[in-house]
């Protein structure tokens, strides 16, 4: 009889903590005590384990087995701990040797009949597990392609607890071998070139893609507003290596991976239902709360159609998302932290009744006033631009000539967020993006000339607008300097800036 160790990951959130599972079995009646806050789901893991390594032709120890999960205070859930149960308690067993369980992390759930199971969150598990030092692991084949995206750590697949085991032994078994990365194939975003007329609304489209604000689209139904936001994401420039893994590990943890293609390497869309629930928007569930929509369209677009129709409580919830860029959840059991610096893009309707023409509106003014009210000032505030669609009755003749396809407009933006990078790179700043840039930031380093500002201070002056809505103000004009390839905003940048935040353009 012994003591054994073996080597898993908790997550919180999309952070990872090694957790050193270790297994004592010694004199007493056969039972199987799991310590360490493990929730439901891991204390049923005792009876999968046991039968996953009896029908592995192993024989489970018949004395009394105590497994411990360190950090004892971390709470811990899930299934992925099973193959580290499994093996630690056979090595305290003196079933195989613990020579390899050293520096090797084990993931994956047992079925009852050996085999081993694809588990959410691998990426973000093999960070924490690189970082805690550990320098092999061990997880279900169908993960090895996620698997492969984290380098400096040496990777095996296995299909059944057996090759697992045989492995440990040292006997001449051939686990997966992680496959080559291959690069996902390019998404398919429809065209620019589709929508017709609304010029507006494209050059509102345009500015957002160009300087990553936040939109508002209103109009009758049927002119173009969900139509515009879903050509948003094939505007924006792709990930790179360092987005792409923090998109990817959100969306593990969420277990809305590709098997075939796991890395995310252009920015997610997320389109989200009237009808969803504060917890499935911003994440929530029992335990440890899991990644919402807010948190999967990190880096991306998050697109609220019917805005006005969703409850005020569960719109208002993204407020410090927009602000901070990041969703924290607190639970019992602890505060799961998710990314969220997303693109929000809402559409909504003048009214509930909606007509083609809004001189056959049969809302009277507090039915206007009631519904529009629904998205509250707070949320407004912190949308940068705000764009009212032309009605259907006047799209035909909006034009005279064929509209921009996506690869032009696409190649404007483009240029412009260079000009943008190469510009906050060069004082030293890490943004990407105008939308980045922290409102001291552009009041005192990069502060314009008071002539440029005069109308934002006539704007606060009046109460016209507030502190935050002038810091977007000036955001915006840097946005719309960048695509006008200036070296500064003008007094008309600013002036066109501001006209994006008139209250009539949602009214």
């Amino acid at each position: 009889m012994g003591l054994a160790q073996a080597w898993s990951v908790a997550l919180c959130g999309v952070d990872g903590l090694a957790v050193e599972i270790e297994a004592d079995v010694g004199v007493g009646q056969p039972r199987t005590h799991l310590l360490g806050l493990p929730d439901a789901s891991l204390h049923e893991s005792k009876e999968r384990v046991k039968a996953a390594v009896r029908n592995s032709e192993e024989e489970w120890p018949k004395q009394r087995i105590v497994l411990g999960l360190s950090p004892a205070n971390l709470p811990k859930g899930g299934s992925s701990y099973d193959v580290a149960i499994a093996c630690a308690t056979l090595a305290a067993a003196g079933s195989i040797p613990c020579d390899r369980l050293a520096t090797t992390v084990l993931l994956g759930e047992l079925a009852l009949d050996g085999r081993v199971r694809a588990v959410r969150g691998v990426l973000p598990a093999l960070l924490a597990a690189r970082r805690a030092g550990l320098t092999t692991a061990i997880v279900p084949v169908d993960a090895l392609p996620e698997a492969a995206l984290v380098d400096g750590i040496t990777l095996h697949g296995a299909q059944t607890l057996a090759e697992v085991l045989a492995w440990l032994r040292g006997e001449a078994v051939e686990l997966h071998e992680p496959p080559t990365p291959a690069d996902p194939p390019l998404p398919t975003v429809p065209d620019l070139a589709d929508v017709v007329g609304q010029p507006e609304a494209r050059w509102a489209l345009e500015v957002a893609a160009a300087g990553a604000h936040h939109l508002l689209l209103t109009g009758p139904p049927g002119t173009g507003k969900t139509m515009l936001a879903e050509r948003l994401p094939g505007l924006l420039p792709p990930l790179n290596r360092q987005e792409s893994l923090a998109v990817t590990a959100v969306h593990s943890v969420a277990g809305v991976l590709s098997f075939d293609y796991p890395l995310v390497a252009s920015p997610p869309f997320v389109n989200v239902h009237h009808t969803t629930s504060i917890a499935a928007l911003i994440g929530g569930g029992s335990g440890m709360a899991k990644p919402g929509a807010a948190s999967r369209a990190h880096k991306g677009v998050l697109f609220l159609d019917e805005a006005c129709e969703f409850g005020q409580k569960t719109i208002d919830t993204l407020r410090t998302a927009l602000e901070e860029g990041e969703v924290r959840i607190p639970r019992r059991d602890g505060i799961a932290r998710y990314p969220a610096r997303f693109q929000l893009i809402l559409a909504t309707n003048p009214c509930p009744c909606a007509p083609p023409k809004e001189t056959d509106c049969i809302c009277t003014a507090t039915v206007r006033r009631r519904y529009q009210t629904r998205l509250s000032g707070p949320l407004l505030d912190r949308v940068d631009l705000r764009v009212r669609m032309r009605a259907t009755t006047a799209m035909a003749n909006a034009d005279a000539t064929p509209p921009e396809p996506t690869a032009v407009v696409r190649a404007r933006v483009l240029k412009a967020r260079t000009r943008a990078a190469t510009r906050w790179s060069s004082h030293g700043h890490p943004w990407q993006a105008n939308a980045l840039v922290p409102g001291p930031a552009l009041r005192r380093e990069f502060a314009l000339p008071r002539p440029t500002t005069t109308l934002l201070d006539r704007a606060l002056a009046v109460g016209a607008l507030t502190g935050r809505g002038a810091d977007r103000c000036l955001r915006v004009a840097w946005t719309l300097a960048d695509l006008a390839e200036a070296d500064s905003p003008t007094q008309d940048h600013v002036a066109a800036a501001l006209q994006f935040r008139e209250r009539r353009a949602y009214t």
